[in-house]
């Protein structure tokens, strides 16, 4: 049986993805990195962390890795915080996780990432791309969702105007831009990490929507 580690599991992703990797019949441990409860289960370790330091057994072994930590401008409040959110806390956790011998890592970026965007949220998501993919995982999976439908637990009124816009003319937009329900990138990724494959793979939203 195997070990997953996920950070960022009480998100709009990560709350539903923490609960397929514990009815999943492949891991039989889940850690969660956190700084709130996760709530109670036979297979789960709850490590509570601000994310400066993970505070990971040097001794755990550790087989897959998700990652659905992120903010936003308007939540971090400063490019700085943004930064470390989205770029600082993922990195460390692929640098100390593969120590720890995983060989999968899963990482949820935006649809648009690229290191050389003009816009500052899209660059930073292609920098944390380029600088894992540079780490040496035998597998990684790189996820970019369009803007994500679901129920979060703060406000977020930007979302929720995008969200209002969607329902109203959806029709009209390509299918590669169009909003995603977060359960839909949720179970993409457990699918993809029980594939067991070697490589770097890039999922975009559109491909998503399948699932």
């Amino acid at each position: 049986m195997r070990t997953a580690l996920i950070a960022g599991g009480t998100g709009l992703i990560g709350e539903q993805l923490l609960q397929l990797l514990l009815s999943s019949d492949r891991y039989g441990a889940v850690i969660g990195l956190t700084r709130k409860d996760l709530g109670s289960h036979p297979k789960l370790t709850q490590i509570k962390t601000d994310a400066t330091d993970l505070a990971l057994d040097p001794t755990q072994r550790i087989d897959d890795v998700f990652c659905c930590l992120g903010t936003t401008m308007a939540k971090a409040h400063s490019k700085e915080k943004f930064y470390q959110v989205d770029y600082t806390y993922p990195f460390e956790l692929a640098k100390t996780s593969l120590g720890l011998g995983a060989q999968q890592f899963l990482i949820i970026t935006a649809l648009g990432a690229h290191k050389n965007s003009p816009v500052y949220y899209n660059r930073v998501k292609g920098e944390i791309e380029e600088a894992v993919s540079a780490l040496g995982y035998s597998c990684l999976h790189i996820f970019r969702p369009s803007l994500l439908l679901g129920n979060r637990t703060e406000n977020r009124a930007g979302e929720e105007a995008a969200k209002f816009f969607y329902r109203i003319f959806g029709f009209m937009i390509p299918a590669k831009y169009k909003a995603i329900d977060s359960a839909k990138v949720a179970r993409a990724m457990l699918h993809f990490a029980s594939k067991d494959q070697n490589g770097i793979f890039i999922h975009e939203s559109v491909q998503l929507q399948e699932f």
